[in-house]
């Protein structure tokens, strides 16, 4: 299993002031859903972060999201040490497998592979 990218999630209602702001260091937005939007480095696409409302499918809004090559594999790791699974592992419409975890500082990290 490899790491392709980490990006923060920050809970905010303000996309707009988010996208002016941060597109003056650069960023750009890459993805608008309605309740998150990310906004990501032209020159490093992999630099992103993300600005959530709320999360549409999970009782939780995620602290960081970290994308991986297998999901499943990652899934079950995590499962098989008894990290605390937020969110079960499942597919959403808008392109993702993904699972909620919680780390030992009490943070939920969004783990997901694109389909």
């Amino acid at each position: 299993m490899a790491v392709r990218r980490v990006m923060p999630v920050l809970q905010s209602g303000a996309a707009q002031e988010n996208r002016k702001f941060y597109g003056l260091l650069g960023f750009e937005e890459v993805m608008d859903l309605g309740w998150i939007t990310t906004l990501a480095s032209p020159s490093a696409p992999t630099a992103q972060v993300s600005f959530m409302t709320g999360d549409k499918t999970a009782p939780v809004t995620p602290d960081m999201s970290v994308e991986v090559d297998d999901v499943d594999a990652a899934y079950a790791v995590m499962r098989d040490s008894g990290a605390e699974i937020v969110h079960p592992l499942q597919d959403e419409e808008w392109g993702v497998r993904r699972f909620f975890v919680r780390d030992p500082n009490g943070r939920v990290i969004n783990v997901l592979s694109h389909r």
